[in-house]
């Protein structure tokens, strides 16, 4: 009779990496990385120690969806390249570090999940992903739009990302969805034609309801899709650098990301988690199942 923990690791026994995935697999169709910026953060900072406590969080996580019936980084030979070395003092510097790691993978056909990191983060993965495929599809899971304009008078800060990527060419307006919102920025958005779903629409229509006309509108468009961990309520999820209370559980953030199968998704990114202001990890724990279903709709499209 085999022994069922011959091959067993402890959860304890970490190697570094998200689920400890390698960092190298000949036909990897994945790869989760690390992005560590924070010093755009308006508020608290701390977010570059994101990626390792996601990273710890994820050892306890199954290899299995038992929802979606797949196991998605076996399924495709994904792997952990690592926290890229950013530059704090210089965000443009940064983002020329980011934008070329995320440019590689997607180019040798490899969707990339990038950890964050605050929100500043995901325009380099936005301009990376218009040098491969032109103006892409986005959907933004957060609290705020983060399409400010300044902040004491600077352009490029966790608040502005979605301002600078339309500027700059880098998304088609009509296919952007930025939901969850229930901060203060929501007229300057609808200005750039984004579609907002506030989380009061979002729970009045339901999740099913707003999943059908995203799928509607952006159908098989290349799409990025970026997550604020803020898009939780703080009661779920404390481990947040601008928390706003009314969002939703974490039962019902993982259920509505994994309705999103079906979608053409060359990237994602998961921002703006404090281990500081996480003190039992839920927050961690959160982000990492989250990443876990990422992976898992990754998985399905590449079987398609």
């Amino acid at each position: 009779m085999s022994n069922p923990f011959e091959h067993f690791t402890p959860d304890f026994c970490a190697t570094g990496t998200f689920m400890r995935l390698p960092s190298e697999r000949e036909n990897a169709k994945l790869a989760v990385l690390g992005m560590p910026f924070d010093t755009a953060a308006s508020y608290r900072a701390g977010a570059r120690f994101g990626p390792q406590s996601i990273r710890q969080a994820s050892v306890t996580l199954s290899p299995h969806n038992h929802v979606l019936n797949i196991s998605p980084f076996e399924e495709t030979q994904a792997i952990d390249i690592g926290d890229l070395h950013v530059i704090t003092q210089n965000i443009h510097k940064s983002y020329e570090i980011m934008e070329k790691a995320m440019l590689d993978l997607m180019k040798n056909n490899i969707i990339p999940i990038g950890l964050g990191g605050d929100h500043s983060i995901t325009l380099a993965s936005l301009r990376a992903a218009a040098k491969v495929y032109g103006p892409v599809a986005l959907l933004q899971f957060d609290s705020h739009t983060d399409t400010w304009d300044t902040y004491m008078e600077e352009k490029y800060w966790h608040g502005s990302p979605f301002i600078r990527a339309h500027e700059e060419g880098l998304l088609q307006p009509d296919k952007v969805f930025q939901i969850g919102m229930r901060g203060w920025d929501i007229d300057s958005s609808l200005e750039l034609g984004y579609q907002v779903i506030t989380q009061e629409e979002l729970f009045e229509r339901g999740i099913q309801d707003v999943v059908k006309q995203v799928k509607r509108v952006v159908g098989q468009t290349p799409c990025f899709l970026t997550f604020d961990i803020d898009f939780v309520d703080p009661a779920f999820a404390p481990g947040t650098g601008t928390p706003e209370i009314g969002g939703f559980s974490s039962y019902e953030t993982i259920k509505l990301v994994r309705s999103l199968t079906g979608m053409n998704f060359i990237g994602f990114d998961l921002v703006e988690v404090l281990p500081t202001y996480d003190p039992t990890e839920i927050t961690a724990l959160l982000a990492a199942t989250i990443v876990h279903q990422f992976g898992s709709l990754a998985a399905l499209q590449l079987k398609r």
